[in-house]
């Protein structure tokens, strides 16, 4: 009986999920253009769906378990190393949300690595970042589904390989609609992901007996020699350093700027009313959701005093299952599977996009067109889907270790590629291929050998020395283009007018 209560809700989302992606599949089959429908959604987003779909995207199912997990560990240190998350909206629509809208559609560009050859004509640049794109989407879309199913097992009570089919099926299937359905779906997930948090912090303080009863049973856990909580510290007395906090300022702050999956929203909104509107919701949502549930976990402390034989991952889970009744589980165990699912289905279509736009453009010399786009679009997509659904299945080491690194390597990748190349006129393909391969190799290198220097992250490592290899490549190489210094910077390299 319980699992059938906790099951109907989540029924019922799959199946809104399901309906949003058919009826956006509908309008794909209407559309004239594609492509630009498939991986764009025709460039009509509105201000509220923009922020959604990127607030959606950039939540995942750590948002919700590893998160509040380790913040009921480390306390209210945590929630400072959460806070930069709250400008990511803000940031990557401010700095590039207007640039790259109007010269994506200058250059005809639907997806990231377009802009990136339109920017520097290199096969070479364009190949490898797409393959870099491709194996850390497809290896992190493995980790959420495993991540996702997890969750749903615990909760549920069903077998782990059910609950992972069950979901990931449906997550497959409707970002098979295109860009629009991803995006759509999205903003359902982002409303339900707020819900979640809701409920379930309505749990948390009425079984803490309040706030201020909550405060009151922190300030007397896990006090230092002086007396203090250190779950009422910045720093968790000293077990967060700064270095880790500048590294975390970097990685899930400054570094956001180069998440590809991220980028691509910056070139599918209608409006300059729409970019700002969504600057402004995004940054409210953002706040509210890694702010809320970090401090959620911190707040499960005065109620969990021991963390369950599951680890820190296993804690959220634990209060949905013991403290929530079945149907308010059901409810609230969408949060996290609304972040799983959301995060997954934007990787998937710029993994598609990869494949069929970007690589086969580089391999042939020109675009797929629309025809066979059309023919094999969706295909792809599912074909990509169902290969992460098996490897989810029975899990390889090496993709759990890629997944753990992929989101610092995605930025190690494209940040300065993207940012330099947009704001620098004389970046140059040398600069940006130094600082690609530097960058990400350095960041790699890092973590295969586990070199901690200083205790800094390695994203920061990743990023100094990809920024030196782009200066360097930049002043040894050639200048770029006239042309292209005419498209991407007019108002310094003007078009020579007819005569």
């Amino acid at each position: 009986m319980r699992t059938a209560l906790v099951l109907l809700p989540v029924l019922l989302f799959l199946s809104l999920l399901l309906y949003v992606g058919y009826k956006a599949s509908s309008r794909l089959k209407q559309s004239k253009t594609f492509q630009q429908e498939y991986f764009l959604g025709s460039r009509s987003l509105n201000g509220l769906v923009l922020a959604m779909t990127l607030v959606a995207t950039y939540g995942s199912v750590s948002t919700y378990v590893s998160g509040p997990g380790l913040a009921w560990g480390y306390g209210l240190g945590w929630v400072v190393f959460a806070a930069p998350q709250i400008i990511t909206g803000f940031l990557i629509l401010g700095v590039l949300g207007k640039k790259m809208a109007v010269l994506s559609r200058l250059t005809g560009s639907l997806t990231v690595i377009d802009l990136v050859y339109a920017r520097y004509r290199s096969r070479s640049l364009c190949i490898l970042l797409s393959l870099v794109l491709l194996i850390f989407f497809s290896a992190t879309t493995v980790g959420q589904f495993v991540g996702g199913a997890q969750i749903f097992a615990a909760i549920t009570s069903l077998d782990y390989k059910a609950g992972l089919l069950l979901f990931a099926a449906v997550t497959v299937l409707y970002t098979a609609g295109g860009f629009r359905a991803v995006v759509l779906t999205d903003a359902v997930c982002a409303v339900l992901m707020l819900t979640g948090m809701v409920l379930l912090g309505a749990v948390i303080l009425n079984e803490g007996g309040g706030l201020s009863a909550i405060m009151t049973k922190l300030s007397s856990t896990s006090l230092d020699a002086s007396g203090t909580s250190t779950l009422l510290t910045f720093n968790a007395g000293g077990a967060l350093p700064l270095s880790l906090l500048f590294s975390a300022w970097l990685l899930v702050g400054f570094c956001t700027i180069g998440l590809p999956q991220s980028m691509v929203r910056c070139m599918s909104y209608r409006s300059t009313q729409d970019l700002h509107q969504a600057m402004l919701v995004a940054t409210i949502i953002c706040g509210a959701l890694m702010i809320g549930l970090t401090l959620l976990g911190v707040f499960a402390r005065a109620i969990v005093d021991e963390l369950p034989a599951g680890g820190s991952d296993a804690l959220i889970p634990l209060l949905i299952v013991e403290r929530m009744h079945p149907l308010l589980a059901g409810i609230t165990i969408i949060g996290p599977l609304a972040a799983t699912m959301s995060t997954v289905s934007s990787l998937l279509i710029a993994a598609c996009s990869a494949v069929m736009r970007d690589l086969y453009l580089q391999a042939t010399g020109h675009p797929c067109p629309d025809t066979a786009s059309q023919k094999y679009s969706k295909a792809m997509t599912v074909l990509i889907g169902c290969i992460c659904i098996i490897l989810a299945l029975y899990p390889l080491d090496i993709v759990a270790w890629i997944n753990l690194f992929a989101f610092g390597g995605l930025e190690s990748a494209f940040l300065w590629p993207l940012l330099l190349g947009l704001f620098l006129p004389y970046m140059n393909k040398e600069g940006a291929l130094c600082g690609v391969i530097l960058g990400l190799g350095c960041y790699t290198l890092l973590g295969i050998l586990q070199i901690n220097l200083w205790g800094f992250h390695n994203i920061v490592w990743g990023c100094l020395i990809g920024l030196i290899g782009s200066l360097g490549g930049m002043v040894l190489g050639k200048a770029p283009a006239k042309d292209i210094l005419n498209t991407f910077f007019p108002h310094k390299f003007p078009a020579p007018k007819e005569t």
